[in-house]
């Protein structure tokens, strides 16, 4: 769901808060090394062994971090500011508005499958065989209506209750 962007983004906003330009510094640096022997491993072999996982995927994830360190280097270098704080980095607000939008959006999304996962669940699909009597009576009464015998039965169970007795009852209803 996030590209590697984001995560870098994310990542990095968090873990900069309150960071002198020193040890911002000092990220860059290390995401400098971690790009290069992410992209050694990746060439080297086809995975990390044990730890298991893409070491090209790793790779991109520490390039996007190198990059979004580099931004906030210079962000604190043009605007004079001794520490990094999010509040103050527009673009880096802006991209975190952005994700939190999306992240909201995908909740609202898996809120609505979950829905219709419980009412699917809910749902009833019967096979009813009916003596024939009463399946000519549905089928003339389904005919009339101008509808299928199964919409007649839908129709019949919708409008059906329970009284405080346990009787099944039905009031008249029109099919439709």
């Amino acid at each position: 769901m996030w590209s590697s962007e984001d995560k870098a983004r994310d990542a990095v906003r968090r873990q900069g808060r309150g960071l002198s330009v020193s040890q911002v510094a000092e990220k860059v640096a290390e995401a400098v090394v971690r790009v290069r022997e992410t992209r050694q491993r990746a060439a080297a072999s086809g995975g990390w062994g044990e730890l298991g996982g893409d070491p090209a995927e790793l790779a991109w994830v520490w390039e996007a971090r190198l990059v979004e360190w580099r931004r906030v280097a210079a962000l604190l270098e043009s605007d004079g500011h001794a520490t990094y704080e999010p509040s103050q980095d527009r673009l880096g607000a802006l991209w975190a508005g952005e994700r939190e939008q999306r992240r909201r959006e995908a909740l609202t999304r898996q809120e609505g499958w979950l829905a219709q996962q419980r009412d699917e669940q809910d749902e009833l699909r019967l096979g009813l065989w009916l003596a024939a009597d009463v399946s000519r009576r549905l089928r003339s009464m389904a005919a009339h209506a101008g509808c299928t015998p199964e919409r007649v039965l839908a129709q019949l169970a919708e409008h059906a209750r329970l009284d405080d007795t346990g009787m099944v009852t039905v009031e008249p209803f029109l099919p439709r």
